[in-house]
């Protein structure tokens, strides 16, 4: 059996995260990824709201930003996983506050 090399709180963290949004449903406990992954501005209008199955939905305030947001899916898709690790997130959905 191999050992894997320790991995830092900061490693860890952004999975536990995941797991726990996804078996709770909420997305609220990615927030702090979701803020990491997009950075302050798009994070100060729009949150995560739940997880299922993959599919990330976030909140967002306007339908501006639902549509800017929904064009840039894959990157965001990418900066997310890039935090939870390959797959965690395979889609994203924006609802209006």
């Amino acid at each position: 059996m191999a050992r894997r090399d320790p991995q830092t709180l900061h490693q860890l963290l952004p999975r536990v995260l995941a797991r726990l949004a996804e078996q709770s449903g909420k997305g609220d406990a990615l927030t702090p990824v979701w803020n990491a992954a997009v950075g302050p501005h798009i994070s100060k209008h729009t949150r995560p709201y739940t997880l299922e199955r993959g599919t990330l939905v976030i909140t967002v305030a306007s339908a501006e930003w639902a549509h800017t947001l929904s064009r840039q899916e894959s990157v965001l898709r990418e900066q997310l996983n890039a935090h939870l690790g390959p797959d965690a997130v395979s889609a994203l959905t924006f609802r209006l506050e």
